[in-house]
């Protein structure tokens, strides 16, 4: 028996795109110079501007957001997501308890859900075509996350 194969194609994702200099150069040069064909977006990172005016001169690297909700900078105000946030103001960076606190806590789920949606517009307000979405930490993964950004059914 002999299998139809098609054409195959690899795809080369970079993330957190946005969040650095040092990271925005590495995704250009590895794009430009190397086998890189997307990246995924940190929209409430120092450098996301930069990413973006990058990601314009390089039409061919496709964009995707990388939700974060660990370890990083949220979009939503403080007052909204208080329950994400450590004192510093940053997302919270305890992995599990937080994964079980998303889990259990329908406050959470909302607040997750809220900053979630501000991710999506903030994606959108950059004007770039959106080509995936993937989390910072995996966090894609969690059950309620993923229920959440509406990538599963219950």
């Amino acid at each position: 028996m002999t299998i139809a194969r098609g054409p195959r194609s690899l795809v080369v994702t970079a993330d957190d795109f946005g969040l650095s200099r040092e990271v925005n150069d590495a995704v250009e040069i590895a794009h430009r110079d190397g086998i890189l064909t997307s990246a995924s977006l940190m929209v409430a990172e120092p450098w996301c501007a930069d990413a973006v005016a990058r990601a314009r001169r390089w039409p061919g690297l496709r964009i995707g957001l990388h939700v974060t909700l660990v370890e990083g900078r949220a979009v939503s105000a403080p007052s909204e997501i208080p329950d994400l946030l450590c004192p510093n103001g940053r997302l919270r960076a305890d992995l599990a308890r937080y994964g079980a606190a998303i889990f259990v806590s329908p406050r959470v789920k909302r607040q997750v859900e809220q900053e979630i949606r501000a991710q999506f517009e903030a994606f959108a307000a950059t004007g770039l075509p959106l080509d995936h979405v993937n989390a910072h930490k995996h966090y894609h993964l969690h059950p309620t996350v993923a229920f959440e950004a509406g990538c599963c059914s219950p």
